[in-house]
Formats: C-alpha cells, sequence, structure tokens
C-alpha cells in the first residue's frame, strides 16, 4: 500500500524510466540487427579507440547482458579488448634492457680450442680457463658452444687422443727411420744407391746412418752399432724407434736395438702417413736437391747429401718449428744483408754481416 502520495508519484516515475529503458533496449536491439543484415558476414574493422570505448563500456554489463543486446561485436570480443587494455597497461616491454649479450666469436673459437687442445677438460675447467683469460661465462654457455660444434664432454673425448697429439707428448723419446734412393752415374752405368737415415721427431734433426748400393743384413747392423753408441750414437737417449716393414730392418738389427733399450716399432704394411715426418724429409731432400742434379760417382753423392744435410739444419727454415732453423742462427739487425750458396747454387739463405 502507498502511504504518500510521493510515494506514488516516485513508482510511477520509476515505472515511466523503466519503460523507457526497454524502449530505448528495443530500438538498440533492431540497429543491432540492422547494421548486422547490411554487412552480413563481413567483418568490421574497429580502430583501437572504438574497441577502447567499446571495452570500456561494455565490460561492466557482462557477457549475459551483452549477448540480449545483439551487439554488432560479440560479448567475448568486447572481453578480449578488455584483457587487452589492462595488459597495456601493465605492459613494461618497453622499458627492458636489451638483455644478455651475444657470446662472441672469440670466446667461441677460444673455447672450441681449449676442448681440442685438451681432451680431459670437462666444462667446468674450461669455464675456469676462461675466467683467467678475463672471459665470465657459464657451465651451460660452454656445454652449448661446444655442443653447436659437435664437440662432446670429456669422458668422450677421452679415448680419442689424434695420433699426432700422441706423438707430440712422447716426441723426446721416439725417433724414425727410413730409406730413400737415387740412381748414381758410374763407371759401370746407372746404379742404385740406397740411403739409410734416422729423424729426431721431437727436433727434426736428421743422421745419415749409412749410403751403400747393396745393403745387406751385415750393414744394417754396422748402422745400428753406430746409432747406439754410448757416447756419439743418435739414438742415445731414446726409447722407440719407428720404421716400416721393408726386410733390411732385420731380427739382427732390432735386437742389437733392443739391447741397447731402444725398442724397435713396426709400422702397419701400407701405412706411409704413420711415419710421416720421415716421408716429409725424403720430399724435401729429393725436391730440393737430388731430382736437380745429376749425381756423378758415389763421392758426389755423399758431398751433395752432406751438404744439404748441414743446410737442412742450420740454415733452412722449418714450418713444423714454428718456420726457424732446426739449429738456429745468431739475429743481427745490423750489417748488409747477403747470401751464402749451396750445391752451385741451387740452395741459398740470407744473413747479415757482422761489422
Amino acid at each position: 500500500m502507498l502511504n504518500t502520495p510521493l510515494q506514488m508519484v516516485m513508482v510511477m516515475l520509476a515505472g515511466w524510466v523503466n519503460e523507457q529503458h526497454r524502449a530505448v533496449n528495443a530500438y538498440l536491439k533492431e540497429e543491432n540487427r540492422v547494421l548486422r543484415e547490411l554487412h552480413g558476414d563481413k567483418r568490421l574493422r574497429f580502430s583501437d579507440d572504438q574497441r577502447r570505448r567499446l571495452a570500456a563500456k561494455g565490460k561492466p554489463l557482462g557477457r549475459r547482458v551483452l549477448r540480449e543486446f545483439e551487439s554488432i561485436v560479440t560479448p567475448d570480443t568486447i572481453l578480449r579488448w578488455h584483457r587487452e587494455l589492462i595488459a597495456r597497461k601493465y605492459d613494461g616491454s618497453a622499458l627492458r634492457g636489451p638483455g644478455r649479450p651475444p657470446i662472441g666469436e672469440e670466446v667461441r673459437s677460444l673455447a672450441v680450442r681449449m676442448a681440442g687442445e685438451n681432451e680431459s677438460w670437462g666444462y667446468t675447467r674450461i669455464v675456469g680457463e676462461l675466467s683467467k683469460v678475463g672471459y665470465k661465462v657459464s657451465r651451460s654457455t660452454v656445454r652449448r658452444i661446444l655442443k653447436e660444434r659437435g664437440i662432446g664432454p670429456a669422458p668422450e673425448r677421452l679415448p680419442h687422443m689424434p695420433w699426432s697429439k700422441f706423438l707430440k707428448a712422447h716426441w723426446e723419446a721416439i725417433a724414425a727411420a727410413d730409406f730413400f734412393t737415387v740412381e748414381v752415374w758410374t763407371g759401370v752405368g746407372l746404379v742404385r744407391y740406397l740411403v739409410f737415415f734416422v729423424i729426431d721427431l721431437s727436433t727434426r734433426r736428421v743422421e745419415i746412418a749409412g749410403i751403400a748400393p747393396v745393403p745387406n743384413g751385415l750393414w744394417m747392423r754396422q748402422a745400428a752399432r753406430h746409432l747406439i753408441d754410448d757416447f756419439s750414437g743418435f739414438l742415445s737417449g731414446k726409447r722407440f724407434l719407428i720404421h716400416d716393414r721393408d726386410p733390411l730392418f732385420t731380427r739382427g738389427f732390432r735386437d742389437l736395438l733392443s739391447w741397447a733399450g731402444v725398442t724397435p716399432v713396426r709400422l702397419p704394411p701400407k701405412s706411409p702417413n704413420l711415419n710421416a715426418y720421415a716421408e716429409r724429409f725424403v720430399l724435401s731432400i729429393k725436391s730440393e736437391c737430388l731430382d736437380r742434379m745429376v749425381m756423378l760417382g758415389e763421392g758426389h753423392l755423399r758431398r751433395a747429401i752432406a751438404s744439404y744435410v748441414e743446410h737442412y739444419h742450420v740454415e733452412r727454415c722449418h714450418q713444423g718449428i714454428g718456420n726457424r732453423p732446426i739449429e738456429g742462427v745468431p739475429e743481427s739487425a745490423l750489417g748488409p744483408v747477403s747470401r751464402k750458396e749451396r750445391l752451385g747454387g741451387i740452395r741459398s739463405h740470407y744473413y747479415r754481416k757482422v761489422a
């Protein structure tokens, strides 16, 4: 029951306002239907400002009320726009720094080099070595760098020590032996001479152990006695002598070496790469000397080989030992530059005359 005229007026006003809202809502629904019919399935394109306005007005109404309006955009779209507005408000990506700097190529190369030169070094050890030279990286970074280059962890690298590195670790105790032949003109025509030599792997020094046209087992044993001599033997202090399976490396030759404490190591058949330093000396003496001369007798052959070996030790630069001579030469920045010839000018070297 309404007790006062004021209450009756308020009720009548509320009913009128409610009726107005229903009429407005009915009109908006019909307007939205007309818009949909005009555009059909064509998607409406809204600007960012329009999305912002619709999202601000639609969020308080909720999904159920928006569906009743049959609005030109779905309720889920309006609510998604609202969530995007909130995300933009708290987006701090513009204030972020550039992030972790990329690992430089110098650090990558150094990590790969350390792993290649030290099979037993794990990731942590490499991190420590890098820090000593001024590079701060994490263990996971080193692991990723090595993995990208196909390099496994230390336990996988240890069983695969390269042959070259194994030789370097034992160079001072190893020598190698081999032969090469030279055709020499003699009074009876061309005679093939065999040259037997030994090379020290650590220093690249070469010893011509013998030159003969018809070598045999007795000749080889005599060469072995000179090589193992206690005072001037080239193999003094060596533990191993590697050689191929030439029949001239007889049992008597090998027994003499073993008696002196030098173990002969016979290489597998057809494996010249395993005696690479001896093979390289043969290539050098032939290409730089013997192939450029006609040998006229045994004496001529011996003098030519002796002269070249002296050049090989004292004057020739060797790339395998830092591009310097084996025995070294006194360096001087004073005096004029002079040339010294050997073998009639086939070989030469340059030096400064000391004033």
